[in-house]
């Protein structure tokens, strides 16, 4: 049996999951396990291609709360497997899991993003800042459209394109006909109209796969970019960045100026403010001293 089809199998097996989290089992299947590992035998899996699967997920980009949350899902697949006698050894034996500490999320200071964003090509650029300005996924700023400006400042987040299929697809968590707004800051939406002026659009769509303009942008023209600035060491990249320290940007730069947690968690798209909290949670370090002083104020203390 191939990897792909006992996935399912057991997947038909996890009745106990809400609707949000069986959608986010099949996001993380279809987007990184099966196309890594789908076609792969079950009885050929050990600790090296554990270890090749969790290597892949770096090298494309994928951030460490991704790379951890497919490691979980791979893991509770193999020990059932393991479970019932495929393996004589455990294949996750000796392996080390991503360690996704939200501490460790590395985010651009303005200056590096500048230099980084004009690194790389117009595409790079608009996806870049769509993340950094927007807080889009870089899926959901491959799918970046003009109709989907609803107002000056506003931007409709509708779809994205995804990764496996390289077709245009409901959001992540989202059932097909919703969508969230997000703040559209003048100078993103200037980088939105200078594109579609340079090259056009498609139906409304701004890019386009580089071979085919009749098709979505592929998530590997993204990746291929980013490991085309880093390899070239022209600029200042902060070690351990990947492609979501964008997003994770405009997350601390919302929450620097003041901007409620809860309206951050809204416009990035999370299921729950929980998820919100454990990642940016440090990027508030004074919020406990300002509401002492604030709370102060109408106080009055016993004489």
């Amino acid at each position: 049996m191939r990897f792909k089809e006992y996935a399912i199998e057991w997947k038909s097996g996890q009745r106990d999951l809400g609707p949000a989290s069986v959608r986010h089992l099949e996001s993380l299947l279809q987007q990184h396990l099966f196309p890594l590992l789908g076609s792969r035998r079950m009885s050929t899996f050990d600790h090296k291609v554990v270890e090749n699967f969790i290597q892949a997920m770096e090298r494309n980009g994928a951030g460490l709360a991704t790379q951890s949350n497919a490691f979980d899902k791979l893991k509770a697949i193999l020990l059932d497997a393991h479970r019932i006698g495929l393996f004589d050894e455990s294949p996750l034996a000796g392996v080390k899991a991503p360690l996704y500490d939200p501490k460790r999320a590395v985010i651009p200071s303005p200056r590096q993003l500048q230099t980084i964003r004009a690194a790389g090509n117009d595409q790079f650029r608009l996806i870049t800042d769509l993340m950094s300005g927007c807080g889009l996924r870089n899926a959901e700023a491959a799918a970046v459209n003009l109709r989907n400006i609803v107002a000056d400042d506003v931007y409709r987040v509708s779809e994205q394109v995804n990764q496996t299929t390289g077709q245009y697809a409901p959001l992540k968590h989202r059932k097909p006909s919703e969508y969230r707004d997000v703040p559209l800051p003048s100078v993103i939406r200037k980088t939105v109209e200078w594109y579609a002026e340079k090259y056009g659009t498609t139906d409304g769509y701004l890019l386009r796969h580089p071979n085919d303009p009749s098709r979505p942008f592929p998530h590997y023209s993204l990746s291929n970019q980013w490991r085309r600035i880093k390899v070239r060491e022209r600029v200042d990249i902060p070690p351990g960045m990947v492609l979501y320290s964008f997003r994770h940007f405009f997350a601390s730069n919302c929450l620097a100026q003041g901007i409620p947690i809860t309206d951050v968690a809204e416009w990035m798209g999370h299921r729950s403010i929980d998820v919100t909290f454990k990642i940016y949670r440090h990027l508030m370090p004074g919020s406990i001293s300002s509401a002492a002083q604030v709370l102060n104020q109408n106080l009055v203390l016993a004489t």
